[in-house]
């Protein structure tokens, strides 16, 4: 069995360039940079040397990644604000600027609108009104519509709109938070 040989350790300017590979294929929060980075860091000056670089030429920047991500998500995946905040948390965004920015971007989002669209693309070729009849299958799309980010009270009037037993879904205790940091702590980032 083979091991994997540890990363290379970069300098300054070979970590810069190495942190503008990575950027040049996604965006980055600077909490998963900074992560990223001191992996490959040959000393923790050269990452902090890089980091502040980078924030200063504009190529890391929280509010604006977190409220492009949430627009994002909401746009072309039609996800709910809850399911977008929790992975906004997860991406290492503190929670003051992804409560922000899902706030933002969610200002004029009609939820039970957007929780149809979702449902709507989900469940394309499929007769909702028949398939939602079946009451395992009724509870099943509420606990995805849930983990899609939506309030319980936006999920089940979107149901209701199909069948009538989605009112007993009022009944079904919330599931578990999924926050990725149950304790409360913030993660680590500067842009705060």
């Amino acid at each position: 069995m083979v091991t994997p040989r540890p990363p290379k350790k970069l300098g300054p300017d070979r970590l810069w360039e190495y942190a503008l590979r990575l950027l040049g294929h996604r965006g980055y929060s600077t909490g998963e940079m900074r992560l990223k980075l001191s992996v490959r860091a040959e000393t923790v000056s050269a990452l902090n040397e890089v980091m502040a670089k980078l924030k200063e030429y504009g190529y890391l920047d929280d509010k604006k990644f977190a409220e492009t991500y949430a627009t994002s998500r909401r746009e072309n995946n039609s996800l709910g604000r809850l399911r977008i905040f929790r992975e906004l948390r997860a991406r290492r965004i503190s929670q003051v600027v992804a409560e922000r920015a899902v706030n933002r971007v969610f200002a004029a989002t009609d939820e039970q609108a957007l929780a149809t669209t979702y449902l709507e693309r989900n469940f394309r070729g499929k007769n909702l009104l028949e398939y939602l009849h079946d009451e395992s299958k009724l509870a099943s799309v509420f606990r995805r519509l849930r983990r899609a980010g939506f309030s319980s009270g936006a999920a089940i009037s979107v149901l209701k709109s199909f069948t009538a037993k989605a009112s007993e879904l009022e009944n079904l205790p919330d599931e578990p938070s999924l926050d990725p940091d149950p304790d409360g702590d913030q993660n680590p980032t500067e842009d705060v």
